[in-house]
């Protein structure tokens, strides 16, 4: 039996705002992807913390008539992984083909500063294989260089991510510690989104692809899919 390919889901371990909410990964955006991608590749899932990585209780309620979403919360198998999720520091990179990280505000307080995440993503990204990040995910990435270790990620790319609009629009924008967009655009990314708030867009600039909001999560993992297919030896950057 041919052994599948596999993708590491990074999850947020951080469960509070600022301001004392919870917090945590977004569940569409965990969800959708996984659905999409699980035929074709073996998910495996990551955390700055190891196993339980807090769900944001607030995507539950807002997705609880969303049946994907419901799926993934109810689904044994992922509800294992979960529980069994591999603390940053052991993830052996050379094991997986491309790198997924959810969003949720939870990533812009850990991932963006932990030094194992830097570690990973920057190993993915000078390694030429795929990375891609939904949402607040693209938060995993402020931190990681792709060219002679000085150059952000961000830098020259055509990039989204949540956009100010839609903090603005949850009212948790004085409950982080920086608006994404912000970043993405100090960091020298060409910033692109929908025309609407909350619409689906997706952007792929070379081995980073990217989703700007919950309703991307699919449409995102779909074009990931169809990159690592059409290159079942392994990603790589051309």
């Amino acid at each position: 039996m041919t052994t599948k390919q596999k993708i590491l889901f990074v999850l947020t371990s951080r469960d509070k705002l600022l301001n004392g909410e919870p917090t945590g990964w977004y569940l569409p955006e965990a969800a959708h992807p996984y659905y999409v991608l699980s035929p074709s590749f073996d998910i495996d899932f990551a955390a700055p913390a190891g196993p339980n990585p807090p769900v944001d209780p607030c995507s539950f309620e807002s997705f609880k008539q969303d049946d994907i979403s419901v799926k993934f919360f109810n689904d044994d198998v992922v509800k294992s992984k979960l529980r069994n999720a591999t603390k940053l520091s052991d993830v052996v990179a050379d094991d997986y083909h491309a790198l997924f990280y959810p969003g949720g505000h939870g990533p812009i307080f850990d991932l963006a500063v932990d030094p194992e995440n830097i570690r990973l993503a920057t190993h993915f990204f000078q390694s030429g294989k795929l990375v891609g990040a939904v949402c607040h995910g693209q938060a995993a990435l402020i931190g990681v260089t792709c060219i002679n270790e000085v150059t952000p990620v961000f830098k020259g790319r055509n990039v989204t991510c949540f956009s100010n609009v839609e903090e603005q629009q949850t009212g948790k924008e004085k409950a982080i510690p920086f608006l994404i967009e912000d970043v993405v655009r100090l960091q020298g990314g060409f910033y692109e989104k929908a025309s609407e708030p909350w619409a689906a867009h997706v952007v792929a600039d070379g081995q980073l692809f990217t989703g700007q909001n919950p309703a991307s999560a699919g449409p995102l993992a779909q074009s990931i899919l169809k990159a690592l297919i059409l290159n079942k030896s392994g990603w790589r950057s051309t």
